[in-house]
């Protein structure tokens, strides 16, 4: 049992993310998830940990610190040694991701779970969105940032999201198809796209 949770920038999603699970009683992976890899991959959690919305993808910060560092990391579950700047860095992410959803019980956010984990995984995949106004001013409210550069940030970080999906899996990060419900939080409210899930988790028996 396992909620995959996909976010536009600005739409709420990792509060979305808390309500569920604590509606639940299950445990959320966030930006946790980046520590994980980064320990897998033997580099340093607040190298690729902090202020993950505003800079360079998780992915793209692990193969920076790789690149600054000529050794290369074992990662027996994998076979492999990851290398500077490799897409093994990815493999690695969907292991973290494959890990999470075996142990279940969880409110997975972002990392592309829902393309990692098709239809393997007993889940459902939501995302949320919302119109741009309000984007912007949860993002002003969560960057402090003025309003021209939280929109910048929020442009930034959707199309960082939607070319990792386009270019490791495929996938149009946009197309509803990919997700059992695609949540307005700007019409429903946080709380009112929480209950939304929560009703459908627990009709299916979580």
């Amino acid at each position: 049992m396992l909620i995959t949770l996909s976010r536009q920038y600005g739409a709420g999603g990792s509060e979305v993310a808390r309500l569920v699970a604590d509606g639940l009683g299950w445990s959320v992976l966030d930006n946790e998830i980046v520590d994980r890899v980064a320990q897998r991959a033997g580099v340093a959690p607040e190298v690729v940990a902090l202020e993950d919305e505003r800079a360079p993808t998780f992915v793209e910060r692990l193969a920076q610190a790789l690149a600054a560092s000529s050794q290369e990391y074992a990662v027996p579950e994998l076979g492999i040694a990851l290398r500077p700047g490799e897409p093994d860095l990815v493999r690695l992410t969907e292991l973290v991701v494959h890990e999470a959803a075996v142990q279940g019980r969880v409110v997975l956010v972002g990392r592309a779970a829902p393309a990692v984990l098709g239809t393997a995984i007993q889940a459902l995949h939501v995302k949320v969105i919302a119109a741009r106004p309000f984007r912007i001013q949860l993002g002003m409210q969560a960057s402090g940032l003025e309003a021209r550069a939280a929109e910048q940030l929020m442009d930034d970080t959707d199309a960082r999201r939607a070319r990792y999906h386009r270019e490791h899996y495929g996938r149009d990060w946009d197309d509803p198809s990919h997700y059992h419900m695609v949540l307005n939080t700007g019409l429903l409210g946080l709380d009112g796209a929480a209950g939304i899930i929560l009703a459908r988790a627990r009709a299916l028996g979580w």
